[in-house]
């Protein structure tokens, strides 16, 4: 049987990998419990066209079962707080590129 996913592209200024990679630890087992999961991630060196206001220095796919999960997963109080405390010094600026389900 098929599955479906509910799939975000973002691209992201780090400005302190750091703070960044203490994020990602933090949050990451919480994306699991929820099912969701990172499908791609890479380091960009040239960043050769965009509409973003800087260029992007990670891009990543994060996946969820469906779009109210990837929501849930966003108000979470829990995850709220991870991202107050490691994400926001760490981000400079941050591009959602693209939202799409797709099914595997």
């Amino acid at each position: 049987m098929p599955t479906t996913r509910h799939e975000v592209i973002v691209g992201l200024h780090i400005t302190d990998e750091s703070s960044y990679t203490t994020y990602r630890a933090h949050m990451t087992p919480l994306l699991e419990s929820m099912g969701g999961e990172f499908r791609y991630d890479m380091r960009i060196a040239e960043h050769l066209k965009g509409e973003a206001d800087e260029p992007f220095t990670r891009l990543f796919i994060i996946a969820f079962p469906d779009e109210p999960t990837k929501d849930r997963f966003f108000a979470d109080e829990r995850y709220q707080r991870i991202r107050q405390a490691h994400f926001e010094n760490a981000v400079s600026s941050h591009t959602i590129i693209s939202t799409y389900d797709t099914t595997s």
